[in-house]
């Protein structure tokens, strides 16, 4: 039951605003969105939620489910990303986020550090004036004004190099993006890695802002107020690539564990707040400082930040990470202080 998935490209074509079309079948679509990033296993789902979502797409089930579908990770080099949400290859990102929590920079990191490695990177401008996307226009090779172009621009790419593509909330509200992924599904092009963002911070309102996706990436408030950068929850982020053992287990091992210890700190946090440090109980004064340090460990300075930040950019290699993760986990940098582990690359 491990190596099944929901097929969640078929779902995006079939069923654009799935939002709308869970909830009148019955289904939350908290519940969708967790099947479609692999937060719950498919193993693990009711047969009536799977028939319904069938239903929904015109399908049968045996369509909706893949079996045996290898799911590969493009590694950024970026900690938070590659440990708690790995971009799934030829799947569809989502972003999570109000203006100003930062992720637009992340974006550019992204984009700045997957061109040096050989993807080709496109970007849909909206239609409406977003000043700010200027800010991410210098790290992507073409810029596009229209979902037409957009194809054009893929088709002549070719499928022998491998694509990101990024588009606005508002292509997916007005269905320009189902077009264009049905077109390349028709074309067999599986090369496009696709990224939706929402300039209007909207999304954060919505269980399905950009209906299924294989990533999610949902930003934090409480972190970008502190300046804990990349401010990308580590605990509601996910991605389907954790799922069906499409991971070495022992980066499935250290994920969990490093979740569990940040949602233990962040409760203990939350009653730090109110009454200060000696309010945490004696025996859970360990798990509050390790979790201190793991989050400071998953701040990293980006090259596109360097003018502003006076820091060197760095990457670390989804190994060292792991390996660093685990020696906090497991106390090894206890006696360190905060600042050591605060915005540096691999330990």
């Amino acid at each position: 039951m491990d190596d099944l998935k929901l097929n969640v490209s078929l779902l995006r074509r079939k069923v654009p605003n799935l939002t709308s079309a869970a909830k009148s079948v019955g289904l939350r679509p908290a519940t969708v969105s967790n099947l479609c990033t692999g937060k719950i296993p498919l193993g693990r789902s009711e047969v009536r939620t799977l028939v319904a979502l069938a239903t929904l797409a015109q399908c049968s089930v045996d369509e909706l489910i893949l079996k045996g579908e290898t799911v590969d990770m493009i590694e950024t080099k970026i900690k938070t990303l590659d440990l708690f949400a790995p971009i799934a290859k030829g799947g569809t990102v989502g972003l999570v986020a109000r203006p100003g929590m930062g992720q637009l920079v992340v974006l550019g990191e992204v984009f700045f550090r997957l061109k040096n490695d050989g993807y080709s990177t496109i970007l849909l401008k909206p239609e409406a004036p977003h000043p700010e996307i200027n800010d991410i226009i210098d790290y992507v090779d073409v810029v596009v004004e229209s979902i037409e172009k957009a194809l054009d621009q893929i088709v002549k790419s070719g499928k022998n190099k491998e694509i990101i593509f990024c588009a606005d909330r508002s292509n997916v509200l007005s269905g320009d993006i189902y077009k264009l992924q049905e077109n390349l599904q028709d074309g067999n092009i599986q090369n496009v890695t696709t990224f939706l963002l929402d300039l209007k911070g909207e999304a954060v309102d919505d269980d399905l802002p950009y209906g299924p996706l294989e990533t999610v990436w949902q930003f934090d408030a409480d972190l970008t107020a502190r300046h804990r950068f990349p401010a990308v929850n580590p605990i509601y982020s996910t991605s389907s690539v954790l799922e069906g053992g499409h991971l070495d287990q022992s980066h499935l091992y250290i994920q969990q564990r490093g979740q569990k210890l940040l949602r233990r700190y962040r409760e203990l946090r939350s009653l730090v707040n109110v009454k200060g440090l000696d309010a945490v109980p004696s025996s859970e004064l360990e798990t509050y400082r390790r979790g201190e340090r793991l989050e400071a460990y998953l701040t990293q300075p980006f090259y596109v930040a360097e003018p502003f930040t006076r820091k060197k950019g760095e990457a670390v290699n989804i190994k060292d990470t792991l390996n660093d993760v685990r020696k906090i986990l497991d106390g090894a940098f206890d006696s360190h202080e905060l600042q050591e582990l605060d915005y540096k690359g691999r330990l």
